[in-house]
Formats: C-alpha cells, sequence, structure tokens
C-alpha cells in the first residue's frame, strides 16, 4: 500500500478524486438545502393562501358551519383569542405544530347584538363566534385589528396532521382575523410536505448513487491522463538506470515531443549528462597528462640517483636538484588545480593589483611595469599602495599572485627583449595587461593554449621544462575570481594577455 501511492500517479488520482469529491459534497449540500428551502417556501405559501381564504370568508361574517374547510383534505384550525378550538376540518383526527391540540370545536354560546368590546360601536357578534376584547396585548397581527379585517402578518411553523386516517407532515400557517362582530380569531392551515420530502428524498438517492460513479470515472479518467502524462519520465528513469548500470555517459534519455515539463526535464538531464561526461573525460586526460609530466622527473630523478648509488663521482648533483624543483612545482600545480575543480571558493580579500603586479616583477629583467597614474618603472615598486589611485579587486592574494606570476613566466620565455605589464581602470573592471615582443599567439591557438597541458611547437615555445599548465591555472584563477582571461595581439607583434576582474566595492581584511 505504501509503495502504491508512493507512486506519483496514484497521489495525483488520490488528491483530484478528493478535491471532486469535497466538490461534490459540498455542491450536492447546497442543492439540497435549496430545494428544500424552496419546497419549504412553497408549502408555506400554499399554507397562507389557505388560511387567508378562510379568514376572508371569515371577516365578511360567514358562520363556521359554513366555512369551506374541507377542500383538499387540507387541516384547518380556528380558535379564538383564550386559545379554544371554534372550528376544524371535519376529518382533522390530530395535529400538533399550531399549538393547539384539539381536533373538536368546543361548543360556542349563540351569538348577541352586541358584542364585548371596549368600543360601544363594534356590540354585533356574527354567529360564528364571540366578541373579542379590541386592547388585548396579544393580538397576533402585532397591532389591533378593525373589525372585518385580515391581519398582515403570517407566522408559519412545521407540524403533521392526521386526516381520515393518514398522518403526514404539514407546513401551517397562523392568520389573524377580526370578525364583524368583533371577534378576535387565528385561522391555522396546513400544506403537505410530502412533495417536499419526496423532492428531497429523490435528489438524495440520485446523488448517493451518482455521485460515487462520477468519482470513479474522475479517477479512471485521472489515472489515465497522469500516466500517459508520466510515461516519458518512466522512458527517462528507465535510460538512466541504464546509464548508471552501464556507466555509459554517452547514452542520452529520450526526449518526447510534446514541449512540456517533462520534454524540458529531458533535455536538461541530456545537458547535465554531456556536462558530466565532458568533465568525466576532462578528468581522465587530466590523469593521464599528470602520469604522464610525473613520470619524466621521477624517471630522470631516479636514473641520477641509481647512478649516483653506482659511481658516486658521476653524481650531477645541480641536475637532481633541478628534477626535484621541477617535481615539486608540478605537483603545486596538480594540487592547485585540483583545489580549483573541487569548487574552492577564493578568500573575500581586498587586494592592490599595482602592488601584486610590481611584487610579481621585482627581481626580472627586461620587466616594465605602468600603473594607473604612474610612470614607468623597472623591477617592482616598494609594496602596496592605499592611495585613491589604486587599483584594488576582491579575492585571494596568492592565486592572483600565482596569476601574474605564470603571466609573466610565459611572456619572458617568448619575448624578444621586453614585457610590459599595465594595471588600470576600465569601467567597473579592474584590467592587467601583460605584454611580450615575441612572434605572438597564432588566433586559432588562442584558446588552446589554455588547455591543460597544452605546449605549442618549438617555434613559439622554447619550453624550458614547464607541463603547459601555467595558463591553464591562470584563466581558472581568474574564472574563479568572476573575471576573464584572453590573449590578443600587442602593438609590438607579441601576445598581449589581459586579465579582466571585478573591482572591489567595499572595503574588506588585507590579503590573504
Amino acid at each position: 500500500m505504501s509503495r502504491l501511492f508512493g507512486s506519483v500517479r496514484a497521489r495525483a488520482t488520490l488528491g483530484a478524486t478528493l478535491v471532486v469529491a469535497v466538490a461534490l459534497v459540498a455542491a450536492g449540500t447546497a442543492v439540497l438545502l435549496s430545494l428544500r428551502s424552496n419546497l419549504l417556501g412553497e408549502a408555506g405559501t400554499q399554507a397562507e393562501r389557505s388560511a387567508r381564504e378562510v379568514a376572508a370568508e371569515l371577516s365578511v361574517g360567514t358562520r363556521y358551519t359554513e366555512l369551506s374547510l374541507d377542500v383538499d383534505d387540507r387541516p384547518v384550525q380556528i380558535v379564538d383569542d383564550e386559545g379554544t378550538l371554534v372550528a376544524a376540518s371535519e376529518d382533522l383526527e390530530r395535529i400538533s405544530g399550531t399549538g393547539v391540540d384539539a381536533v373538536q370545536p368546543q361548543p360556542q354560546p349563540a351569538p348577541t347584538p352586541t358584542g364585548d368590546a371596549d368600543d360601544d360601536d363594534d356590540g354585533g357578534g356574527d354567529d360564528g363566534g364571540e366578541g373579542g376584547d379590541s386592547d388585548d396585548d396579544d393580538d397576533d397581527a402585532g397591532d389591533a385589528l378593525e373589525p372585518g379585517e385580515i391581519g398582515e402578518r403570517t407566522t408559519v411553523s412545521d407540524g403533521s396532521a392526521t386526516i381520515d386516517g393518514d398522518t403526514e407532515d404539514y407546513r401551517f400557517a397562523a392568520v389573524p382575523v377580526e370578525t364583524r362582530g368583533g371577534a378576535q380569531l387565528t385561522v391555522y392551515a396546513g400544506a403537505p410536505l410530502s412533495a417536499e420530502h419526496g423532492a428531497v428524498n429523490t435528489a438524495l438517492t440520485v446523488m448517493l448513487i451518482g455521485f460515487p460513479l462520477l468519482l470513479a470515472v474522475v479517477g479512471w479518467v485521472t489515472w489515465l491522463v497522469t500516466g500517459r502524462a508520466l510515461r516519458p519520465v518512466a522512458g527517462i528513469r528507465r535510460e538512466m538506470a541504464a546509464i548508471t548500470a552501464s556507466e555509459d555517459l554517452a547514452r542520452r534519455v529520450p526526449v518526447p515531443g510534446t514541449h512540456d515539463e517533462v520534454a524540458r526535464l529531458a533535455s536538461t538531464t541530456n545537458r547535465t549528462l554531456a556536462a558530466l561526461e565532458a568533465s568525466v573525460e576532462r578528468q581522465r586526460r587530466f590523469v593521464a597528462d599528470a602520469s604522464h609530466e610525473l613520470r619524466s622527473p621521477i624517471a630522470s630523478l631516479r636514473t641520477q640517483l641509481e647512478v649516483a648509488a653506482a659511481h658516486p663521482e658521476l653524481l650531477d648533483l645541480d641536475g637532481a636538484v633541478e628534477d626535484t624543483v621541477r617535481l615539486q612545482r608540478l605537483a603545486a600545480d596538480l594540487l592547485l588545480l585540483a583545489r580549483l575543480d573541487a569548487g574552492e571558493r577564493p578568500a573575500d580579500a581586498r587586494v592592490d593589483l599595482g602592488a601584486l603586479a610590481r611584487e610579481a616583477a621585482e627581481g626580472r629583467t627586461g620587466v616594465t611595469v605602468r600603473g594607473e597614474g604612474e610612470g614607468e618603472g623597472e623591477g617592482a615598486g616598494d609594496g602596496e599602495g592605499d592611495g585613491e589611485g589604486a587599483v584594488q579587486v576582491a579575492g585571494s592574494r596568492g592565486q592572483l599572485g600565482r596569476v601574474l606570476a605564470n603571466l609573466l613566466d610565459n611572456a619572458q620565455r617568448h619575448a624578444r627583449s621586453a614585457v610590459e605589464v599595465s594595471v588600470r581602470r576600465d569601467g567597473d573592471l579592474a584590467v592587467v595587461a601583460v605584454a611580450d615582443d615575441g612572434e605572438g599567439v597564432p588566433a586559432g591557438d588562442r584558446e588552446r593554449i589554455f588547455e591543460r597541458f597544452v605546449r605549442l611547437d618549438a617555434a613559439r615555445s622554447r619550453d624550458d621544462g614547464g607541463a603547459g599548465l601555467g595558463l591553464a591555472i591562470a584563466r581558472d584563477v581568474a574564472v574563479r575570481h568572476g573575471g576573464t582571461l584572453t590573449v590578443h595581439e600587442a602593438p609590438a607583434g607579441g601576445a598581449l594577455f589581459e586579465l579582466r576582474l571585478p573591482t572591489a566595492r567595499t572595503v574588506m581584511p588585507a590579503g590573504t
């Protein structure tokens, strides 16, 4: 069961069915209440009409015995102001809900020429009732009625009655009336509620039968629709499972032609697989190239040590030290690349690029550093500057110093006589340019030289043992600092490397 409802398809079907069920119950309840209210209102109207018809007869002086009380077998009671039943339907056997349970009228005294009303002008009473008290505070109409007047207010109540052996529920309407003789009476007339009960029961039965069938249809349709919508997801899952099992990152998941969220998911998954494949391939090349680069200095160092062990007098100490230093630098480069690939965030310190460039150029022959607002000078300056003209960026002082050192190493290897370093602002960017007067970099190789372990031919290179990692490290560090590193043609015809970094906007701790 838990596995079934762990399915998106099952949860979607259950959710849709529950929502529709709640909506149906709410709508069905509203319909039943509205239907019942309308039917009760109609029954009340019929009861009031019947009561007013009888009241109209009483208001004109019709005798109790001549009243039309048995039309349509409706229960009718006529009660005086003392609560005494003075007339009722002939076949009425039991009644409730009117406040008067009596069904047999009480004998009435013969009418007198004048009534008992306080008003001398209203002395006469009709044959059907007694004179009433016009000052009665409990007048059903809420206000004193005039002789022959029917009250405007109608009181409605629910009850039941038995007529000629048949018991039904009724809605009763009470209408006050005062006869011409001054008798204050209340007419109770009922309208049957059998139609209301029948209609409500029929509607309820239809709902109890129809709602489950409708919910079943909704659940079935939702199950089919969600199954069809999720079918491509199942294909993606199967293909991903196959890719995981085979470790073949060249495979791709199928992309449906629906142009919906599932299609976009498949496209994103394929792009992720492509990036993962490229990353794994790059890692494999990196490991292979690193192994190859490490093999040479290790083999050379081993050979020298073996020769020294057999013939101490033949030990080439300078060569052994050179191979050891080369091995140390290569190991440091590989370690830095590994940290960059792992996503190591650079330190968030404030670095003066002008001072850093002078520091990197210190002790290098033929290197000229030109800063913003500064004159030319060979070699390094006398430390960092904190003046308003300083070009500062946020990042790792150590890593940025490594970038400048690598660029200067590369420029000195390929320059004929001079290398120039300039530091300036360009809008919100800090720009460090390193130019040499060598042969330059062919346009087709200007991106390739930033790949790892890539060294151009001897016409450009004159390499002195580098592993081809310096420019790759420089670009990776630039990207990690939110900048770029590109190569162009220098004004003197050589190579011009431009490092662009966002300038520092806030004061931060000193560089690391």
